[in-house]
Order: structure tokens, then C-alpha cells, then sequence
């Protein structure tokens, strides 16, 4: 079959009813416009659970122009495609599904465009302006919305993304493959886009379409699968090659600025820094101490979560590695330091990146999960102790939004404690949940990709929580840290019980009201909008302490006052990391500017990765 021009693929999943009457329609609509040794039709068979299989088997066998490509696994409709593709013979490369919801009469100008005209790219549309289908309202409504988006973030200037129906040159679509990433559903759409965004011609032409098969939205491929892969390549197009080290950190600045400057609207800065030079200097430094005694503690920590995935590593290495990358969320915004251990990690140790990115993971779930429950502890206290107005002559509405505040704090933390409570519960059985809860919303091939995303995250969860005394250990050391992080806010406190006019808060109300403020703002640093969280948990600790010191201890405290406690507690913890993270560079010789780079591209490359395909070809 030296000879053929045009080869046409049809992608197939369980189509045993259909797949035999496909591939005679489509040898007879080919063969009435090309002679007969000028085309080829291949079935891209994606891991069929019927008689698809052995139907094509035949279909090839009774047919030198028909071939068949098997899978055991599902490749997703664009794995499957792009492993045909490259088998293809044809440089003019077709496809279209298989139910033949398009009117075949439509597929010479398909192929003809691409062959006699010289299009790069050729789609069919079912919406182009003044051309109407009979489409069913809840697949044209998420059909609209779908493509609105795409028109929108990724600036195409076609109507219709999803149509099944298109062809390329060779030469252009394997150009353009070297840069695709999705092997699913967004396949087409990611293609189309890079095609327009290359200069590539690109054609679009109505066709006749009556929809076929499955018509429902499904969440898994409609909103994490194609939602997920619109922000990919928006993201890719339009934020990374204006997102240099340079921009990202003055936008982070920025941010932290305007912040400030709001502030200036209801604050007084002369008030805020009257109060921190009023502060007990010694014991701010007593706080800075009790901090530092906690870097020890979260270097054990992490020791023990890699033993648990297998790597070995020292005390004072590890914390050094911890200081390196916290060092990096202040300097570099989005939290890119978090990425800058797993490079440590390889560079130092040689431990994989996907094992460096996974035990970040698994010690970022006991974080938040100490956090949520420390400040659930206090919430319980709250609501037995009750928030009594009478307290302190406080307003209903100073009390009330001390209660909403509590309520959402509540919702959240009871949230991440039952999301973790499945986890561990999972850990001790051999059932996949995650999968199992995927299967029970979806049945498309997304769901391969989105549970090995979830899965991989919960089973580095479960790989900890699977041994109990790993998980006591490492929950025992998260409880410690936080801890003492809460008592290095409550020194500061009381650093500023020596300003004037700043009244004495008693040392339970304080305790409390110290654990629940240094939650919530921690809780509030994980949005990745600033360096470090820089304004971020200023603001959750001011507004929380404002609102609920006047009930809670019957005194009051100005927005300036918790304002200047917030500063000061937030800088205490970033000046020992800084210095933390400035010795163990110099004693590690790892510069942290590279170690960034360095380490986003081995995310990319490597926190991505899939897997290798399988599958047979049968011919």
C-alpha cells in the first residue's frame, strides 16, 4: 500500500454494533472519489471490553485496505488517534467518529481540502453563524459554553472545536504533536488552537450533523478533564512567557503594597508603628528562639515521611533542605520554593523528583490538617465558653461577624478533617476509592487521567497513614511544630502588653484567641497570591483578632495594635527563616535562583508524566 494518499482513522470504544456497517460506509464513500489503492482505513480500536476487537480483526482480514491498531488499555480518543497517525501510511491524515453523526457526503470536500487546496488544517462545524442543527438542548448548552471559553482564554477564531470530523497534512500534524499534551478529549481542541496560533492554514466548513450516542455533560471530561486543559494552555500561552522571575515578583510586591495601602484607609501607620516600638524587645527574641526550635523538629518530621516512601536522610540535611525551600516562598512568589526542595533533594541525594514532590505533598496534608484541628479545638472551647456581648459592651454586629467567622472556619476545617479521615480509612483497605468514586460519575476515558492525579496524591497520604506508628509520629511532630508556632505568636502578645494604652489580655482568652488567629492565617497562606503569604496572614490574624478579643477577654484591641502583632509575629518567623535558609545555602553551596529553575522543569517533565502506553497492533 505504497500508494496511499489518504489514510482515515476511526477511533473505537465498544462499538461492536456499529463498527462493521462504519468502516463499509466509509470504504464506499472514499472509493467513490479516490481509486482504490489511494486509501487506507484504519481502526484505532481504544481498549474495547466487547467484540470490537475481533470484528475489526475480520473486517482487516477480508480487506487489504483496512487495518486494525488494539489496545489493551484506554489510550484516550487522542492517544488512540496519534498512535494510528503514526502508523498511517497517507499524507493526508482524516478522521471522524464513528457513529457517522457527521453526513458522510461531507468527507470528499474533508479530504479534498487538505489534498487538491492545500489547507493545513480542515474541521467540520456545527456552528457557524446561520447554519442550524439538531442538536439537543443540554449538549448545545455545554457545547456553547465550551466553546465560548475556548474562543475567549485560548483566542480562536473558530466556532466549532469538538466537531469529529477533520484532516491534516502529515507534515503539519506532526509538527504540531511535538507540543501536544492531552491525549483525551481536548485533543482536537488543543490541535486546532496550536495549528492557528503557528500560521498554519486552517479551514473551517459546515456540515450536516445529527447527534448520536451520549448527550449527557459529564463532570469528570467536561469539567476536570476539558475545564482543566483550557487553563493548561491558557496558561502556557498567556501567563508563562510573561511570567518571568522578575514580573512575578513585582506583581507579588505590588500586591503586598496595595494591600498595605488599603490598610492606610481605616489605619493609621504612625499608630501601627508607635505600637511596635513600644514592644518588649526581649521578648520578641524569646519568640524568635521558640520558633527556631521548631525547624529541628519539622527536619524529624520529614525524615520520617521519606523513610515511609522509601529514602533515608540526615537530621541536619533535611532541615537545611526545609530552610532552603520556605526561603524560597518569601523570595519567589506562588510558592515556588516548595518546588526547590525536591531539587535539593536530587541534586544532594538523589532522590527522583516525582519522590521529592510527593513527600512535599504528604507534609503539606499534615499541616493543614494540624492546623484545621487546632483551630477546631478552640472552636469547641468557643462554643462551650459561648461569645457574650455583655462581655465587653460589644455591638451585635462586632459579634456577629465574630460568629460568621467561626462558622466558616468551622466548615473548612471540618472539610479537610473528613477528606483526611478517608484517606486514612482507604489506607487500610485494598479498594481504590478514588476510582471507584470517579467510575461512579463517569465512565470516560478522563477518568484514567484524573485518578491517577488524585490517586497519586492520597496514595502518598495512605503510604503514611498506612503504618500507625509512622502516622502518630509524623501527626505527633506536625502537633509540636504548630504548636510552638502558636506560642511564639503569644510571646508577642505579650511583648506588647508593655505598650501604653494596649491593655493586658488574660493568658487563657490570649492562648485561645493566639491559636485560633495563627491558624486561620496560616490557613489563609495557602492561596499562593503573595511571597511567603506576605499580607495574607497579616490580614486573616488583624481581622480575627479584632473581632473576637472583645468577647472572648473583655478588653479591647485597636486594628492598629493587632495589626503591629501581626508584623511583628509574621516577621519574627520569616527573619529565622531567611537566616535558616542563608546558611544552609552557603553550607549546601546550592543557589536558590537556579535550584527554582531547575525545579519547575523537572515538575513539568516529571509531575505530568503518565506513563508509558500499551497496546498491540494487529494488521
Amino acid at each position: 500500500m505504497n500508494d496511499v494518499e489518504v489514510s482515515v482513522v476511526l477511533p473505537a470504544y465498544n462499538e461492536e454494533a456499529t463498527i462493521e456497517h462504519t468502516v463499509e460506509v466509509t470504504l464506499s464513500t472514499l472509493a467513490s472519489f479516490l481509486p482504490d489503492d489511494a486509501f487506507e482505513v484504519i481502526v484505532a480500536e481504544d481498549g474495547c471490553e466487547d467484540r470490537t476487537p475481533e470484528i475489526a480483526d475480520r473486517l482487516a482480514a477480508e480487506d487489504p485496505r483496512v487495518r486494525h491498531f488494539h489496545s489493551d488499555e484506554r489510550l484516550g480518543r487522542g492517544g488512540a488517534l496519534e498512535r494510528a497517525f503514526e502508523a498511517s501510511h497517507g499524507d493526508t491524515l482524516v478522521y471522524f467518529d464513528t457513529d457517522l453523526a457527521t453526513d458522510m457526503q461531507h468527507l470528499e470536500e474533508l479530504v479534498e481540502s487538505v489534498r487538491s487546496e492545500g489547507y493545513d488544517v480542515v474541521t467540520g462545524s456545527r456552528r457557524i453563524p446561520g447554519e442550524k442543527q439538531d442538536r439537543e438542548p443540554e449538549r448545545g448548552v455545554a457545547s456553547t459554553g465550551y466553546n465560548s471559553l475556548v474562543k475567549l482564554f485560548l483566542r480562536s477564531d473558530l466556532y466549532d472545536h469538538q466537531c469529529g470530523f477533520k484532516a491534516f497534512d502529515r507534515e503539519a500534524l506532526f509538527a504540531l504533536l511535538e507540543d501536544v499534551e492531552d491525549d483525551h478529549w481536548f485533543w482536537d481542541t488543543e490541535v486546532l488552537v496550536r495549528a492557528q496560533r503557528a500560521g498554519y492554514r486552517v479551514k473551517e466548513f459546515p456540515v450536516d450533523w445529527t447527534p448520536k450516542g451520549d448527550t449527557k455533560v459529564d463532570l469528570v471530561r467536561d469539567v476536570f478533564g476539558m475545564g482543566s486543559q483550557i487553563l493548561r494552555v491558557w496558561w502556557e500561552f498567556s501567563v508563562r512567557p510573561r511570567a518571568t522571575r522578575r514580573v512575578a515578583l513585582a506583581a507579588g510586591t505590588l500586591l503586598i503594597v496595595a494591600a498595605l495601602a488599603l490598610m492606610t484607609v481605616y489605619l493609621d501607620p504612625s499608630d501601627v508603628l508607635a505600637a511596635i516600638g513600644g514592644a518588649d524587645l526581649r521578648l520578641v527574641a524569646a519568640a524568635a528562639l521558640v520558633y527556631a526550635l521548631s525547624w529541628p523538629l519539622r527536619g524529624a518530621r520529614y525524615r520520617d515521611i521519606l523513610a515511609e516512601l522509601g529514602y533515608d536522610g540526615e537530621l541536619g540535611f533535611l532541615t537545611g533542605a526545609i530552610f532552603i525551600s520556605q526561603t524560597g516562598n518569601l523570595v519567589f512568589p506562588a510558592r515556588a520554593g516548595d518546588a526547590v526542595r525536591a531539587y535539593v533533594l536530587k541534586a544532594r541525594r538523589g532522590v527522583p523528583y516525582p519522590s521529592g514532590f510527593a513527600s512535599l505533598a504528604v507534609e503539606r496534608v499534615f499541616d493543614l490538617l494540624t492546623i484545621t484541628v487546632l483551630a477546631g479545638t478552640v472552636l469547641l472551647g468557643f462554643a462551650a465558653v459561648g461569645l457574650d456581648p455583655s462581655l465587653a459592651g460589644t455591638s451585635d454586629d462586632v459579634v456577629a461577624s465574630g460568629r460568621t467567622a467561626l462558622l466558616v472556619a468551622a466548615g473548612v476545617g471540618v472539610a479537610a478533617v473528613l477528606a483526611v479521615g478517608v484517606i486514612v480509612a482507604s489506607a487500610r483497605s485494598d479498594r481504590d476509592f478514588v476510582r471507584a468514586a470517579l467510575d461512579r460519575v463517569s465512565d470516560d476515558s478522563y477518568v484514567e487521567l484524573v485518578a491517577e492525579v488524585v490517586g497519586s496524591f492520597v496514595a502518598d497520604v495512605q503510604a503514611v497513614a498506612a503504618n500507625r506508628d509512622a502516622f502518630l509520629r509524623v501527626g505527633g511532630s506536625s502537633l509540636l511544630i504548630w504548636t510552638l508556632d502558636v506560642v511564639t505568636a503569644i510571646l508577642v502578645f505579650q511583648a506588647f502588653t508593655t505598650t501604653p494604652g494596649v491593655p493586658d489580655v488574660p493568658l487563657v482568652p490570649l492562648v485561645a484567641l493566639s491559636f485560633f488567629a495563627v491558624s486561620v492565617g496560616n490557613l489563609a497562606k495557602v492561596l499562593p497570591l503573595s511571597p511567603g503569604g506576605i499580607g495574607l496572614y497579616e490580614g486573616a490574624f488583624t481581622l480575627l483578632v479584632v473581632v473576637l478579643t472583645p468577647a472572648l477577654a473583655g478588653v479591647t484591641l485597636t486594628a492598629a495594635v493587632a495589626l503591629a502583632v501581626a508584623v511583628v509575629d509574621h516577621a519574627v518567623k520569616n527573619v529565622v527563616t531567611v537566616i535558616g535558609g542563608v546558611a544552609s545555602t552557603l553550607v549546601f553551596n546550592v543557589s536558590l535562583t537556579k535550584a527554582v529553575d531547575e525545579a519547575s522543569e523537572a515538575e513539568q517533565r516529571d509531575g505530568l508524566a503518565t506513563g508509558e502506553r500499551g497496546g498491540t497492533t494487529r494488521e
